[in-house]
């Protein structure tokens, strides 16, 4: 099978080809620190070629909603290491994953209390959980000024050095699923004229200049970034995805980044258009907005040769085990809804391992 093989590039040495997918699941304290569970959390999935974390602000300016973790300060970097030396001590090997909020966001879900601010004014129609304990819609954000840009990038760079300091091995730029560097690519979300919108050229430069000052900190081969053409999460609209994400891969591929995490969508075949535009190693992500993965749905991607690692999302939060489940052809576990964004270890670190005769975990 192979999914069990391992992989090895310039950049990458893993013992397989399957990636535990960034998921949010709100395990931090309210600084912003993740706390023991999350520890525990990630350990139990060590067995992954490849963890890549959830989301994780760079600032709190771009904290999405409560409880997500960031990685802006010593007691943040003090809290993450912990998390991969755990990590590490169990054999694996994981990506903090860098997520601003842009105009996702709430003052009352924030630790610094900001107004959310992306490339335009444009409300995302969602809700964000509260400090409080509740939810609340999006309010409308404000437009970055381009100070403001240019101080965003300057987070990422920071927080991709803490993470060097947490011990992680390495970075991924979230570039996808509705956050602030795929607002400045999307055509809704970005309806600027000056040299950050209006052009093609102008849509990509956040994107460009995120990777390029996190490269210039943590070095190119310990970059990833993750892209998402043509998806609708929260409100976002790309009427044809190809012309830009053609430019956007073919100006990443000269960067010789650790590898590029593209998901797949039904009206734009990411996987099949972008895969020969891109030299490097990518990973496959085909359950986004659709069924789960299923081992044989990633099987599937390397053997047509449209990626090198394929990453799980809702397989891995069911299924601590789920590379040996998968070495031993045994059935995976049902995801329960209940403590999925909860904040203690119920939903989330007390998953069982399989356990022959016991059959589906329900």
């Amino acid at each position: 099978m192979l999914l069990l093989t391992d992989f090895q590039s310039r950049h990458l040495h893993l013992p397989n080809r399957i990636v535990m997918a960034p998921m949010t699941r709100l395990r931090s304290h309210r600084d912003g620190s993740p706390t023991a569970d999350v520890v525990t959390y990630y350990t139990q999935r060590a067995r992954a070629g490849l963890i890549i974390t959830e989301g994780i602000w760079p600032h709190p300016s771009g904290q999405s909603e409560a409880w997500v973790p960031g990685l802006s300060t010593g007691a943040h970097v003090d809290a993450w290491r912990r998390v991969t030396e755990g990590v590490h001590a169990a054999g694996g090997r994981i990506f903090a994953q860098l997520m601003h909020g842009g105009r996702l966001g709430h003052p009352l879900a924030r630790i610094d209390g900001t107004v959310p601010a992306g490339p335009s004014a444009v409300p995302t129609g969602d809700t964000v959980h509260l400090l409080d304990g509740g939810k609340a819609p999006a309010p409308e954000p404000r437009a970055m000024t381009g100070a403001e840009i240019v101080q965003a990038v300057e987070y990422y760079a920071d927080a991709a050095a803490n993470a060097l300091a947490a011990g992680f091995d390495g970075v991924e730029i979230h570039g996808a699923n509705s956050y602030l560097v795929h607002q400045f690519l999307a055509d809704n979300t970005n309806l600027r004229t000056d040299e950050y919108g209006g052009t093609l050229a102008g849509r990509m430069r956040f994107a460009l200049e995120v990777t390029d000052a996190v490269a210039a900190v943590v070095g190119s081969r310990r970059v990833g970034i993750r892209l998402s053409p043509g998806n609708p999460q929260f409100g976002m609209r790309e009427a044809d995805p190809a012309p830009l994400y053609r430019a956007l891969v073919a100006e990443l591929d000269r960067r010789d980044l650790a590898y590029l995490h593209l998901t797949d969508n039904d009206r734009y075949p990411a996987l099949a258009d972008l895969r020969p535009r891109w030299s490097g190693t990518l990973i496959a992500n085909v359950g986004e907005n659709r069924e789960r993965t299923s081992p044989a749905a990633a099987e599937s991607q390397l053997a047509a040769a449209r990626a090198d690692l394929v990453s799980f999302g809702r397989a891995f939060i069911a299924n601590p085990d789920l590379v040996r489940r998968i070495e031993r052809d045994h059935p995976l576990a049902d995801l329960r809804a209940e403590g999925l964004y909860g904040r203690n270890a119920v939903g989330y670190t007390d998953y069982p391992e399989y356990e022959p005769g016991i059959g589906r975990v329900a």
